[in-house]
């Protein structure tokens, strides 16, 4: 039998595969023999006599029908697990991606103004502190904070509406306590007037009857 182990080796190299998938036609080993060089085995090539093996077929039926049970959760008893549970899933990358969740709702209320910047400060560092365990935690944390500013503003606004009403009050006092001063100057005045006015009328009143007195007599 002839040796064909350099053309397969030289077949492999212009092929660019390995020498396993190198196919040699069994009815030209002669022509075959005589090609000692790449050249002689690109004519061959370009002849059919040696070609390239096709790719063998491996299916992956098997290996997606058993990611899809283990996606169901089967296949993952205390028997099937291999690692401890930080290296099965590591508690770092859990946190990563509970951060990256909470600080992407966080941006996205931010950005739509349902929050200010300083409910998002607040939250941020809150989150980063571990007082969220998930997204659902976050928005009630949010809408609690939202009510409980709207439940000071209204009670400032009350605040201010009542200091308004105060000084209305006591600009209203002010008034009628500097009518009833005006007032009461007033009558004073008047009765002191009248006081003079009666006793400059007495000695007139005396003086007529001092006339009538004398003119009697």
């Amino acid at each position: 039998m002839t040796n064909l182990k350099m053309q397969k080796r030289l077949a492999s190299s212009v092929l660019g595969c390995g020498k396993g998938k190198v196919w040699l036609d069994p009815n030209e080993p002669l022509d075959i023999s005589n090609a000692n060089s790449r050249r002689n085995i690109r004519k061959l090539v370009k002849d059919g006599l040696i070609m390239r093996k096709p790719q063998t077929v491996h299916s992956r039926f098997r290996a997606r029908r058993r990611r899809m049970k283990k996606n169901q959760g089967r296949h993952m008893g205390l028997g099937s697990r291999q690692g401890t549970k930080n290296a099965r899933m590591p508690e770092k990358l859990i946190w990563m991606r509970r951060q990256r969740v909470l600080r992407k709702t966080l941006r996205s209320y931010r950005d739509k103004g349902t929050i200010d910047k300083t409910l998002y400060h607040d939250l941020y560092q809150r989150a980063k502190g571990d007082i969220f365990k998930n997204k659902r935690t976050l928005i009630e944390a949010i809408i609690r904070e939202q009510s409980e500013q709207k439940r000071l503003a209204a009670l400032r606004a009350q605040a201010q509406a009542q200091r308004i009403k105060n000084r209305l009050a006591k600009e209203k006092r002010a008034e009628r306590e500097e009518q009833k001063k005006q007032a009461f100057l007033e009558e004073y005045e008047r009765q002191k007037a009248a006081v003079e006015g009666g006793k400059e009328a007495e000695p007139k009143k005396e003086k007529k009857e001092e006339k009538k007195s004398k003119s009697k007599k």
